[in-house]
């Protein structure tokens, strides 16, 4: 490992408790965490580390390769599903006399809710987990592989939302003690006092270590292209905001200086982007550690321990930055068929950082020249958004005109539940006020207050995509075409619906119950509202003659794996896949990097031959950073057949 004279704080310090890597999906979060789990096994031999992926769409053994590791690593990953099972069937009884004691409700009405809280939340179940394992300092250092950014954010965020559970929780519980206490003239904590208690003590402690810069540090990793510094740089002011150290980043796959012209056009760009990276003041009082492209892709023990191989701190690049024009729209092997003219649903669907924003971007202004009397709308449902970034246009909560037939917006997830939770506690205090103002139901009314916290989470996701199922109503849109989160998270979104709907079903049960004397008229429209808007979006997700999901890879074994388990998830719950666009590839060349990146590029693609025979697989070459309407435009005219739409080829077959 080469470096100027000092290695990174997160490979040299011993007293190091958690470690995190993070960033941009597709940057080498996974390849980078493993590297530093082996490099820490040889360093320290006699600590005991945890090697655990968070992401819903893992690849940390797909990294291994089925090699042996060290026996001092443990490597897990986390299955939620799995941990939430095991939670409630841990807690079942305690959160069913919870339910019983608090309030005048039933305790199967109180049961439901706290069933249908859970499920989903990828990051709580984690965090809970991870929380454990911390207080009880079962492993010497934890490395966690982080979901992509969005997600990340999420988990960094996790105590107050868990916080929130608690209390709710918690003010069931009140009611009993003030009860007990007046009667009995003194209150003793039992079991249920101490469960919350207990989990209250480790989230707390958990919180505490992700503060603690000597013993926790988040390592960012990114890639020298204008996407990932974007998006690295929104990561370190939240983790700044956060309070979680931050002292060293990553920069992967940087190229060397080459005759070859294609090296030499990347090597060029990504020293443009270093320059531009040292004079952003979001990255000051941070150093930087250069991490060379290699040849073949790492997987297995023995190309993972080269990965820290050539590490050297990046400074400041000799020389003014030269002058770059544009990316240009390159080659394009078998283009996709143009989406049926009745489509109303497109879904751009991939592995973090395999360029579905570009591919979503360049195709809604594809489809809006080949087709000017439509109305698209372009919306982003990742919640580390980036097409701003890639439009290079400033975009919000409402649909701006970028183009001749195209609007583009990025939601704020959570504002549509924060208006209705502030709709509920507005709409529950009048009720309280006005029809009991002499009756003392201080308790009911906290837990009645502390069902929303009780709510599924991901909600907050899907009640931002049918609102701009409104939108699209309203405004007249033909086409919304969907820049998706990546692969784990968009699973987890097409399966909300099923259980979003069976919250429902215990709120409408709830107001049917006790219909004589809670009244929220507000509330109950609204989630009439979204329980239609759910049957509608569950609808068109399954006509394959109104949807079409595109899935956008690159040429990587772990993208393939990652791909053909979004292909699966999608048969499962009858979501068309249209097409499958394999982008990034590398052409063919006389340099040594070049040839060598091409011949593992074309094994890949042999077996996505093989797995997706009946799929058009449009092969997408590096064509650089394309930003702004006028390259996207001139991508998306590539990337689809002039002659014949989806639809003209399935009446051909």
């Amino acid at each position: 490992m080469k470096s100027s004279g000092t290695t990174p704080f997160f490979l040299s310090e011993a007293g190091l408790r958690l470690l995190l890597f993070g960033g941009k999906g597709g940057v080498g979060k996974t390849t980078a965490s493993a590297a530093t789990a082996l490099e820490c096994a040889r360093r320290y031999p006699e600590s005991t580390l945890l090697l655990v992926s968070t992401d819903p769409a893992h690849s940390l053994f797909d990294s291994f390769a089925g090699a042996s590791i060290p026996e001092n690593i443990r490597i897990l990953e986390l299955d939620s599903r799995a941990c939430l099972h095991a939670f409630q069937e841990k807690n079942r009884q305690r959160l069913s006399e919870i339910a019983a004691r608090g309030t005048f409700l039933d305790a199967d009405d109180i049961n439901r809710f706290l069933e249908l809280s859970l499920p989903g939340m990828d990051e709580l179940m984690a965090f809970l987990e991870i929380s454990r394992w911390v207080r009880e300092r079962t492993y010497d250092r934890i490395i966690m592989d982080t979901a992509p950014t969005g997600h990340t954010l999420r988990l960094m965020e996790m105590p107050d939302m868990i916080r929130k559970w608690l209390e709710a929780l918690d003010t069931l519980l009140a009611k009993n003690r003030y009860m007990k206490k007046l009667f009995r003239g003194s209150y003793e904590q039992d079991d249920l006092d101490e469960f919350i208690g207990d989990l209250a003590l480790s989230v707390k402690e958990m919180e505490t270590l992700l503060k603690d810069h000597q013993q926790c540090r988040f390592v960012p990793v990114m890639l020298a292209e204008p996407l990932s510094v974007e998006e690295t740089r929104d990561l370190i002011r939240e983790l700044r905001h956060l309070r979680i150290g931050v002292a060293d980043v990553v920069i992967n796959r940087l190229y060397p200086e080459s005759p070859c012209p294609v090296c030499r056009s990347i090597h060029d760009r990504q020293q443009g982007e270093l320059a531009r990276l040292f004079t952003d003041p979001g990255f000051a009082r941070l150093r930087f550690w250069g991490v060379p492209m290699h040849p073949e892709e790492l997987r297995g023990l023995e190309s993972l321990c080269t990965f820290w191989d050539g590490l050297e701190e990046v400074t400041v690049p000799s020389g003014a930055p030269r002058s770059l024009l544009p990316a240009q729209p390159g080659r394009v092997d078998a283009p996709a068929p143009l989406p049926a003219p009745d489509m109303a649903l497109l879904v751009f669907a991939g592995k973090g950082g395999v360029g579905k924003t570009t591919v979503a971007c360049a195709t809604a202004l594809h489809l809006a020249r080949t087709c000017p009397e439509k109305r698209i709308l372009l919306f982003s449902a990742d919640p580390a958004h980036s097409l701003a970034d890639c439009l290079d246009l400033p975009l919000g909560p409402h649909p701006v005109q970028v183009a001749p037939g195209v609007w583009a917006m990025e939601m704020n997830a959570t504002a549509d539940f924060v208006t209705l939770k502030n709709l509920y506690r507005k709409e529950l205090a009048q009720f309280f006020s006005q029809l009991m103002p002499n009756l003392d139901l201080t308790f009911d009314r906290e837990v009645m207050e502390r069902i929303m916290d009780l709510s599924p989470p991901g909600i907050d996701e899907l009640m931002a995509l049918t609102a701009v199922m409104d939108i699209m109503t309203i405004e007249g849109y033909d086409l919304l075409v969907l820049d998706a989160a990546p692969t784990g998270h968009l699973i987890r979104l097409l399966e909300l619906p099923n259980i979003i709907e069976e919250w429902l079903k215990v709120f409408f049960s709830l107001f049917l119950k006790y219909r004589n004397v809670f009244r929220l008229p507000g509330v109950s429209g609204r989630l009439v509202r979204l329980s239609k808007d759910l049957k509608r979006l569950r609808a068109l997700l399954c006509d394959p003659a109104r949807t079409a999901l595109y899935a956008v890879s690159i040429l990587t074994e772990m993208s393939f794996e990652e791909t053909r388990d979004l292909a699966a998830a999608c048969s499962r719950l009858h979501v068309p896949v249209a097409g499958l666009f394999l982008n990034m590839a590398t052409p063919d060349g006389t340099d040594p990097l070049c040839r060598s990146v091409y011949k593992r590029e074309t094994a890949v693609r042999s077996k996505f031959d093989r797995d997706f025979p009946a799929i058009n697989r449009t092969v997408v070459y590096r064509q650089g950073d394309l930003r702004g309407e006028k390259q996207l435009a001139s991508l998306g005219q590539l990337l689809f057949h002039p002659l014949h739409s989806a639809a003209a080829g399935n009446r051909a077959a």
